[in-house]
């Protein structure tokens, strides 16, 4: 790793999901974000499972400046998908790149599926955008909540922050059981961050 890469990255604790071979595409990794002017601060728990929410997702530059950080970085970034992404010949490649198929027919649903997952033995980072889509949108999607409170696993808070051009990597948040006092605590917690054009990191239910 390049000594100007180096300093836009930060340490990848012991316990965290590493990347096994695609040494390809962790150069690629690399080089997009050598290039690019973003930067990852903070510091990353070591922990083994956890479920991650990024926000505010205003640009589809997060998602691929947030991949290609995880490349560079070695981490294994888990991530849930429609099963359409998987199809024509595309599931090899997705699954590679994180991807879960979610099955929304399963009896459990999405959620029940990632629980499951996460009760495995091996180290998994589970990485979300609880907006689910770049528009302000009237409250955030909470299935992150409930994926981490059913399996018992720490929230761990990830700002996008746009104008800094930075991902900051934020505090764990435990989930108390109680979901709106939760997702209060969480809204105050992005609420100074800002994403493309200003948007908030909040939805409107919290504006």
């Amino acid at each position: 790793m390049s000594f100007g890469l180096q300093q836009k990255l930060i340490e990848v604790p012991a316990l965290a999901p590493r990347i096994r071979g695609q040494g390809l595409i962790r150069w690629i990794g690399s080089s997009v974000v050598a290039r690019s002017p973003w930067s990852v601060v903070g510091e990353f728990p070591n922990v083994p499972k956890l479920v991650a929410i990024a926000a505010p997702h205003s640009s589809n530059w997060d998602g691929i400046i947030g991949i290609a950080i995880a490349y560079a970085l070695g981490v294994r970034a888990t991530w849930m998908g429609k099963n359409s992404l998987f199809k024509f010949g595309l599931d090899r490649l997705m699954r590679g790149l994180g991807g879960i198929p979610t099955d929304r027919s399963s009896p459990r649903g999405a959620v029940g599926q990632m629980v499951d997952l996460m009760r495995r033995p091996e180290p998994l980072w589970l990485f979300l955008a609880p907006e689910g889509t770049r528009k302000v949108v009237p409250k955030w999607r909470t299935g992150f909540w409930h994926i981490a409170s059913e399996a018992g696993v720490p929230i761990l808070l990830i700002a996008i922050d746009y104008p800094a051009r930075r991902f900051v990597v934020g505090p764990l948040f435990q989930p108390t059981g109680d979901k709106e006092r939760d997702l209060k605590a969480l809204y105050d917690y992005y609420r100074v961050f800002q994403g493309k054009n200003g948007k908030s990191g909040l939805p409107l239910s919290a504006q």
